[in-house]
């Protein structure tokens, strides 16, 4: 089987972690330009009002400018507003206490790079989901279209217009938070599934 090769992402989505529980060997891509409006800085949760977007306001980025150089700002309190966000949607959620407290550094550090950030977010959710994985970063950019890797880099996207095959993620329904108002909404954030599963949601994915 080729190395899948993916985007870096914040929060992932559930479809990010199913690619990488059937990869062998995956390489994050870190020599790519950024993209707006993709996972890369952003996460989806579900609250009270539906479906919203949590963002990672970034440094104003050149065509030059390489995702792991791509620095976060703290103009506003972002981290708080994010965790304020998660909590009101999450605390009462069945396993939100039982992952809250090993998540806060990330709403607390103020770290430089999304890059960085971004890495030790997934690490800390694959210690979660008990998945052992091979985990590379690239050392140069990928092209497309290269026969080594199956390029799934633009086959996770928010927007379904922008999405490309290559992930085969087939949803598997679980009780959400605010279901008694909203039908399941698939592929949310990771978070969305370690708070209501808990300890069988790397079963789920």
């Amino acid at each position: 089987m080729n190395p899948f090769l993916l985007t870096t992402a914040y929060f992932p989505p559930i479809a990010y972690f199913s690619c990488l529980k059937k990869a062998e060997v995956t390489y994050i891509e870190q020599y790519e330009n950024f993209g707006k409006q993709s996972y890369r800085n952003r996460c989806e949760i579900m609250t009270a009002n539906g479906v919203i977007a949590l963002t990672v306001p970034v440094a104003k980025a050149n065509s030059k400018t390489l995702i792991k150089d791509l620095k976060i700002v703290y103009p506003t309190p972002w981290q708080k507003l994010h965790f304020r966000g998660i909590e009101s949607a999450y605390k009462n959620s069945p396993y939100y206490e039982y992952y809250i407290d090993d998540l806060m550094p990330f709403f607390e550090k103020q770290e430089t790079y999304l890059f960085d950030h971004n890495l030790a977010i997934l690490t800390t959710i694959l210690d979660f989901l008990k998945l052992k994985r091979d985990i590379r970063l690239t050392t140069d950019y990928i092209a497309i279209g290269d026969i080594n890797y199956r390029d799934l880099r633009n086959a996770i996207h928010p927007k379904a217009s922008h999405r490309q095959p290559g992930c085969d993620y087939i949803p598997k329904p679980y009780r959400q938070t605010f279901s008694d108002r909203f039908p399941f909404t698939p592929n949310l954030s990771i978070l969305d599934l370690l708070f209501c599963c808990g300890p069988e949601a790397g079963e789920m994915i």
